[in-house]
């Protein structure tokens, strides 16, 4: 039997929610899942302008696919309006991407407590309890045959320590690959798959140095470049479709080869391994 190739990377019919979707990553993710088929993507943003402005900007080439709901997900009435905005228009969720994210960094001695509790909360605890309050709307969406999709957005930080110091941001990213794989277990039960995307340097608010030196970045990557947003989109597009149905509470570094491929110059071989 021939694979029908199209259909199995497709989103076609499926309703999505993007936290952090204005931006970034959470943009790049908005940007695939639509080409790839979404019926409706719902996109949350602290910020109502730049929410406003993403919204817009994308319903011109996919009228009325873009659906923007403003909140602060650090913050748990925020997380429960969200819920219940969302509840009052979709009977059923196929996707939930956990991509709203933020970093904090200070040196040791004064890395404060603000820094810890903002990080922690917003990527860590709202990133569980968003997924438990929406856990209603993801089991009607899902069938053994056609189960609904969790994709946590973690990071390479969480995989290995950078040389920054950003304590609780590197914290909470390894708590979040380690979650994925405890809220798997459960989550599959009810044929709702939860899986990990930890990015590596992509042009962000959040990462500076790849968005304004994206050449000084390369060099620490295997790949020689940023990531783009077809890199982090096609491996969301993957988890999201039937093409990643048999993939649970795996974490998948989209990173040009940092974790897995990097090696120190002192190590590397001049020669070229001949």
């Amino acid at each position: 039997m021939a694979f029908d190739f199209p259909a199995l990377f497709s989103l076609q019919g499926k309703v999505a929610l993007i936290t952090g979707g204005s931006r970034g990553i959470g943009r790049m993710l908005l940007e695939g899942f639509l080409g790839a088929g979404c019926e409706r993507v719902y996109i949350t943003a602290r910020k109502r302008e730049q929410l406003a402005e993403t919204e817009a900007a994308f319903n011109q080439a996919y009228p009325g696919k873009v659906i923007g709901l403003p909140g602060d997900l650090s913050q748990m009435d925020d997380v429960k309006k969200l819920v219940e905005d969302l509840s009052a228009r979709e009977t059923r969720l196929d996707v939930l991407v956990n991509n709203a994210g933020a970093a904090w960094g200070a040196e040791f001695g004064q890395f404060p407590e603000a820094g810890w509790d903002k990080v922690m909360d917003l990527n860590v605890k709202s990133l569980f309890f968003l997924t438990q309050a929406l856990f209603p709307l993801l089991k009607a969406a899902a069938s053994a045959d056609r189960p609904a999709k969790v994709i946590n957005i973690a990071s390479i930080d969480g995989m290995r320590p950078n040389p920054w110091e950003t304590y609780s941001y590197q914290a909470s990213k390894a708590a979040v690959i380690h979650l994925t794989r405890r809220m798997a277990a459960r989550l599959i039960k009810d044929n709702v798959v939860a899986s990990c995307i930890a990015p590596g340097a992509y042009p962000s608010e959040m990462n500076k140095a790849a968005a304004n030196n994206p050449e000084g970045s390369a060099r620490g990557i295997p790949s020689r470049r940023v990531g783009v947003a077809e890199d982090i989109a096609g491996g969301a597009i993957y988890l999201a479709s039937r093409a990643g149905d048999y993939v649970v509470g795996t974490t998948i570094p989209i990173d040009g080869g940092i974790v897995n491929a990097w090696m120190p110059d002192e190590f590397q071989d001049p020669s070229g391994g001949h």
